[in-house]
């Protein structure tokens, strides 16, 4: 809660810095000349969708239930003659309330994209370019009805791309694709408890039987919270008006290891259907499929014998993820 908090306040002080920093004088004096255009532009939206249903004496039977889903993205780019440099913050945080059941995530994203590029001339859609992506969470993760053990945090994962390669923009920007043969990725498990279990496919912790005890281990060595892996990287983005006023909207991300099991790709791919009603109201559709072959599914398993329950892995699966929504929406500068 202390890094939502945290963020939501960062968010504040970004955006009203830059209101203040647009107050200029609308007067000028016969000796002045107006300042130069600017060559920073910048977008700012925030979002809040919610749901709700209620039942009161429903022969059908039913669950009352309400969700609200908070989205904010932000954009900054720098662009003269044959220079780009591309910001951009995406922030997520969803929650869902039932009768009989207490709150739960149904949402949880903070993602950081700085994209900087050179190209040859002014007619080029071709950019020599350096990319860095960075990806996290706000709060704590379960796997619910399991409140007692989170199988992720903040920084818990955090991924941490770095590279250099091309990438190919129009002049509208609706359409980007990257592509970096030379990428770093780095996953940082920041928990050492999650560490230990070799989460999100950092190194383990190392055990050995308790001589004294058969029943209990002894740790030797902790589990790493950091792990590094060299590879490929493609990107793209695509937003087109398929109709007047619904806006389709995609992102993917692929990546393969050099080193660990090469071809063994990465998914990371989120789409989107934006239904614009007018400048305040938007209804979406959205589809979001992970898959990384290092995120471990969990699920409970009860001892026969105490009645206890704990988790273990299940191996990876296609995470999927999808979003219906009405809700309101802000743009300023």
């Amino acid at each position: 809660m202390k890094l939502l908090r945290f963020t939501f306040l960062l968010l504040l002080l970004f955006c009203t810095s830059n209101n203040f920093a647009q107050i200029i004088k609308t007067t000028l004096g016969p000796d002045q000349t107006p300042p130069p255009p600017s060559n920073w532009s910048k977008k700012n939206q925030i979002g809040f969708d919610i749901s709700e249903i209620a039942f009161v004496n429903w022969s059908a039977g039913g669950t009352s239930s309400v969700s609200g889903l908070f989205k904010g993205e932000f954009n900054r780019t720098y662009a003269k003659k044959n220079h780009k440099w591309v910001n951009e913050l995406i922030v997520k945080y969803g929650l869902n309330k039932q009768d009989g059941i207490e709150l739960r995530k149904t949402d949880d994203a903070m993602q950081f994209n700085s994209t900087y590029g050179f190209r040859k001339d002014t007619l080029s859609n071709w950019y020599y370019s350096a990319k860095l992506n960075f990806n996290t969470q706000f709060t704590d993760g379960y796997n619910y009805p399991n409140r007692d053990v989170a199988i992720s945090k903040p920084f818990a994962p955090a991924y941490i791309f770095l590279g250099a390669g091309a990438e190919n923009s129009n002049k509208a920007k609706n359409r980007v694709f990257y592509f970096s043969p030379i990428t770093l990725k780095t996953t940082l498990v920041l928990d050492q408890y999650l560490a230990n279990q070799g989460a999100f496919g950092v190194k383990k912790a190392v055990y050995m039987a308790d001589p004294l005890n058969p029943d209990a281990q002894i740790l030797v060595e902790e589990g790493q919270k950091v792990k590094a892996e060299f590879g490929i990287l493609f990107t793209g983005y695509m937003k087109t008006e398929i109709y007047k006023n619904v806006f389709y909207e995609n992102r993917l991300s692929l990546y393969t290891d050099y080193l660990n099991r090469f071809g063994n790709v990465d998914i990371d791919y989120d789409t989107k259907l934006d239904l614009v009603v007018n400048a305040y109201v938007k209804a979406n559709i959205g589809l979001h499929l992970v898959y990384d072959d290092d995120i471990k599914t969990k699920k409970d398993v009860v001892d026969p014998v105490t009645g206890s329950t704990s988790q273990v892995n299940d191996g990876p699966r296609m995470q999927l993820r999808q979003v219906l929504g009405v809700g309101l929406v802000y743009a300023f500068q």
